[in-house]
């Protein structure tokens, strides 16, 4: 693929061998059980929290690596997994004070850096993993912080800044992507390869953010990437990778498997923004398929290069389309969502590593605090959806 000889080399990596196929007995997946995993991932990120507040790095380099020109990937890489792993803490609800300490760790740095935050340079805009999950942050600080009006006020101002950072990034052609690589003519408004599971991402961040602390989002801006996003969308709602594979949608990655990831986040935010195609069916249709093609997602997790998978699958999928069935499956009505639930449990309570993280895909040393942090928003929304409370709604 060119993308791969692009930007990559070939080398060796060895990863840690694992059963890709055996999930853990049904029975298995409690309650207890989940919130155990909840409070080992806790632990790991709380261990591995970097003295600054932030998690990852540009360290753990190896003969593969992703294109990063420096400084600025490594600043949206940072921003993207430390806005993840601080998300998945407070998401977690760990009583204990390491928590806490943890997380205002965290939102010191992400006061400090979110505003420096933009693309690298005119090839990549990474910086829009960083603004959206930024984002995912900020919201759940603003929602900690309901006692006090006065930070929340902060929060929201430095939330606004990044959907305003984000729209200037915006494609030309609607929706955001994160490369510009291939061609000689390059836009100071990007102009690169738009991609159907980025747009979803800052949408859905946005979204998020405008429903909980009532920022302001440009209606241009919605309509534009939504567009994008419906021209990328197939009749059985698969979604082509990018804008330019919407003319082939029976290449291997935008078939079922291919975008089984994808598709999660993609009628997430359709659904969001009251696209009536997206229905119930469609949502309770795509969560099935998860469940059972799982494997298949699987089976590229922790390869070194990237969409050298069946159905060129990345690593990076993976996590990315656990957390994304939570947004997707929110929609459905508390019987269906249970059911997901326990199924998913199942398979994130399986993966966890022994030291308390989740990983998919070796990315210098950001892939285990944004695992981490994808999980635990996971398992937050399966502890609620299986919790007895959730039952009697």
């Amino acid at each position: 693929m060119r993308l791969i000889a692009t930007l990559f080399c070939c080398a060796a990596l060895g990863a840690e061998e694992v059963d890709t196929m055996v999930l853990i007995p049904k029975e298995q997946v409690t309650a207890q059980a989940v919130q155990a995993s909840i409070t080992r991932g806790v632990d790991y990120l709380i261990q591995k929290q970097n003295k600054n507040g932030s998690w990852g790095g540009p360290t753990r380099t190896k003969g593969l690596n992703i294109y990063a020109p420096l400084p600025g990937a490594h600043d949206a890489f940072l921003a993207g997994a430390s806005g993840l792993a601080l998300a998945g803490l407070i998401d977690a609800h760990d009583p204990r004070p390491e928590a806490e300490q943890a997380i205002n760790k965290g939102q010191q740095w992400m006061a400090e850096k979110l505003p420096k935050l933009r693309r690298a340079d005119v090839t990549t805009t990474y910086n829009a993993w960083g603004h959206a999950y930024g984002l995912r942050a900020l919201t759940r600080l603003y929602q900690r912080a309901a006692n006090d009006p006065a930070q929340q006020s902060v929060i929201k101002i430095l939330a606004q800044e990044q959907v305003d950072l984000a729209n200037r990034y915006e494609d030309l052609n609607g929706g955001w992507g994160y490369l510009d690589v291939f061609d000689e003519i390059r836009t100071q408004i990007p102009s690169g390869i738009t991609t159907s599971f980025t747009s979803a991402t800052v949408l859905l961040a946005m979204h998020e953010a405008r429903e909980v602390m009532g920022v302001t989002l440009k209606q241009k801006a919605i309509d534009s990437t939504l567009a994008s996003i419906r021209q990328q969308r197939f009749p059985d709602f698969t979604y082509a990778y990018s804008y330019g594979h919407h003319m082939h949608p029976e290449g291997v990655i935008n078939r079922r498997n291919g975008s089984l990831a994808r598709s999660q986040a993609c009628n997430a935010i359709l659904r969001a923004f009251g696209d009536e195609k997206v229905t119930d069916a469609v949502l309770s249709t795509w969560g099935d398929n998860f469940i059972e093609f799982e494997k298949w997602l699987d089976h590229g997790r922790k390869k070194p290069v990237p969409h050298e998978s069946t159905f060129k699958i990345s690593g990076y999928f993976y996590y990315y389309g656990v957390y994304y069935f939570t947004e997707s499956a929110k929609f459905l009505p508390i019987e269906k969502q249970r059911e997901l639930a326990k199924g998913l449990a199942r398979i994130i309570l399986t993966r966890q590593e022994k030291d308390g993280s989740w990983w998919d895909y070796p990315l210098y040393d950001y892939h285990q605090p944004y695992g981490t942090g994808y999980s635990l928003m996971a398992l937050k929304w399966c502890r609620s959806v299986m919790s007895p409370a959730a039952a009697s709604n």
